[in-house]
């Protein structure tokens, strides 16, 4: 929002900003920049604690897979080693 959108939506008149001539329009320009300035600093709250809500969600996530990829490591040996086995007996029968 603009400064001029600020004033024109406040209470005061035209005639009442004039009247406190250039200290009052830094002073109009200093409360708009700290309510801007607050605003983005919430802004950049809320993208944080975003942040941090992705950052548990993933290392969970990498976990899962983790613990997949060691169970298919498993699994593939176990299959070898039954391959092996089978393909022993095989031999030994004929």
């Amino acid at each position: 929002m603009s400064l001029m959108q600020t004033l024109a939506q406040s209470p005061a008149t035209l005639d009442d900003v004039r009247s406190f001539g250039v200290a009052g329009l830094m002073g109009a320009m200093w409360l708009w920049e700290r309510r801007t300035s607050r605003q983005r600093e919430q802004q950049l709250d809320e993208a944080h604690a975003r942040i941090l809500a992705d950052r548990v969600g993933l290392e969970q996530l990498m976990s899962v897979v983790r613990d997949n990829a060691a169970a298919l490591t498993r699994l593939s040996s176990m299959q070898e080693e039954v391959i092996r086995r089978m393909e022993a007996r095989k031999e030994s029968e004929s």
